[in-house]
């Protein structure tokens, strides 16, 4: 049987590097771009990218494709009425950076999708087409929503393009997903901005600019994120990742506590040194073969994710 042709609806980084590793991938291959520039310069390169975002959904559901969303949450409700206008129940996953938001959507603008919620978690600082590139979603985790009710068939297929594109699948229930992002990919966001901000001091005093090297490079890396990005991205996970700003705001206060009484700094440095020897050696997690069947699976998927154990294949 063919692999499922892929539309994808937004070519910004994520969505133009989606396109190109299912095409490298052998896979038939369309997307849209609210943008006629960048879909004039996905067009140059060679791929089928235009602005009409409904005849792009009409074919993806005379061809029973599978549409992946890769477009801003604030973007995001304006689409879901075309697809309910014009493909009702199309085969529907995503690439935003939260899931209980996105699936809160489709189930009020698009009720009829059959929609498996994903996130790659992939990207660099940099967006638009231009910096899109078909091995970015390489050795990658691809968060595949596990939540009970969703359709199995399209929960293959979501697990299917991610493992084409070189990604490993990581199952997780919606709301769980979102408090780890809130965790490992937005808190870090506004700390960068933070330290952007302590780091660049008052105009007129350049010295702390001046002498800025890979420490301040590498902690201020995401602050180069455009703007608008950020702010759909954290702001749409606003509750879960105010849990993760108190977080770390206990934690500063206990190290300034520290650090204005005694002097030491030993308990924060050592924990965090501590947690990222635990990052480094989660960096090759088991991999784990499955099948989609019993009616438990989904619950077994959601457990497997917990464990921080991913999903490379179906098992024989």
């Amino acid at each position: 049987m063919a692999e499922r042709a892929v539309c994808v609806v937004g070519t910004g980084l994520i969505g133009g590097s989606l396109l190109r590793a299912a095409e490298k991938a052998g896979r038939e291959v369309w997307g849209t771009s609210a943008s006629e520039p960048t879909a004039a310069a996905a067009r140059a390169d060679g791929f089928a990218v235009s602005t009409d975002l409904d005849a792009a959904l009409r074919r993806a559901a005379a061809t029973d494709a599978l549409v992946v969303l890769a477009v801003p949450l604030p973007a995001l409700a304006a689409v879901l009425r075309r697809i309910d206008a014009v493909a009702p129940a199309i085969r529907l996953t995503d690439a935003v950076s939260v899931k209980v938001a996105v699936a809160d959507a489709v189930a009020t603008h698009a009720p009829r999708a059959r929609y498996v919620g994903g996130h790659p978690m992939a990207g660099t600082a940099e967006s638009g087409w231009a910096a899109g590139s078909a091995g970015l979603f390489t050795g990658a985790a691809w968060v595949v929503a596990a939540d009970d009710g969703l359709d199995l068939e399209v929960w293959a297929d979501v697990a299917e393009l991610a493992w084409a594109c070189g990604a490993h699948v990581v199952p997780a229930a919606a709301d769980e997903h979102d408090h780890a992002v809130a965790k490992i990919s937005h808190l870090p966001h506004l700390l960068a901005a933070v330290l952007a901000a302590v780091g660049a001091g008052q105009a007129g005093d350049e010295l702390p600019l001046a002498l800025a090297a890979s420490s301040f490079a590498d902690g201020t890396r995401v602050a180069g994120t455009r703007p608008e990005l950020v702010l759909a991205m954290c702001e749409g996970n606003r509750d879960a990742l105010l849990a993760a700003v108190d977080d770390a705001l206990g934690r500063l206060g206990v190290m300034r506590g520290s650090l204005a009484s005694t002097g030491g700094l030993a308990a924060t440095v050592q924990a965090g040194y501590a947690a990222r020897q635990r990052w480094m050696a989660s960096r090759s997690p088991a991999a784990t073969r499955i099948q989609l069947n019993g009616p438990g699976v989904l619950a077994e998927l959601r457990d497997l994710g917990r464990r921080g154990d991913v999903v490379v294949g179906w098992a024989p």
